[in-house]
């Protein structure tokens, strides 16, 4: 009977770990610039801000033309989204953190916006 437990522990501290991992470990930080393209909060059971910035320059798209280089986001914090909302069409410089994977209530993403840096 101690080895099950043992073994259900064992278990459940890799299982955490992770999910840990997974969802809640900061894999990058940076910041990226762009014109603000939209922001709006969505979703069927979790409502969550999510946005999408359009950066500057043109890169090789997969049938050989070019696309824009495009950036989609979450954002957690009512008040950023706010900021993002009243001003959209404006250039921004968006502080983000990257995680592993994304949380349904978190957002749509793995791009986490948490602050502006500036706005244009």
């Amino acid at each position: 009977m101690k080895k099950v437990w043992i073994i259900v522990v064992a278990v459940l501290l890799v299982l955490g770990g992770f999910m840990w991992y997974k969802y809640f470990f900061v894999f990058a930080e940076g910041v990226k610039s762009g014109y603000l393209n939209y922001a709006n909060k969505k979703g069927y059971i979790f409502k969550t801000y999510e946005g999408k910035l359009i950066q500057e320059g043109f890169g090789r798209g997969k049938t050989g033309g070019l696309t824009s280089y495009e950036f989609e986001f979450s954002v957690e914090n009512e008040a950023v989204f706010k900021q993002l909302e009243e001003n959209s069409g404006k250039q921004f410089d968006l502080h983000y953190k990257e995680y592993n994977g994304a949380i349904p209530w978190r957002g749509n993403t793995k791009y986490v916006v948490d602050k502006v840096v500036n706005m244009k």
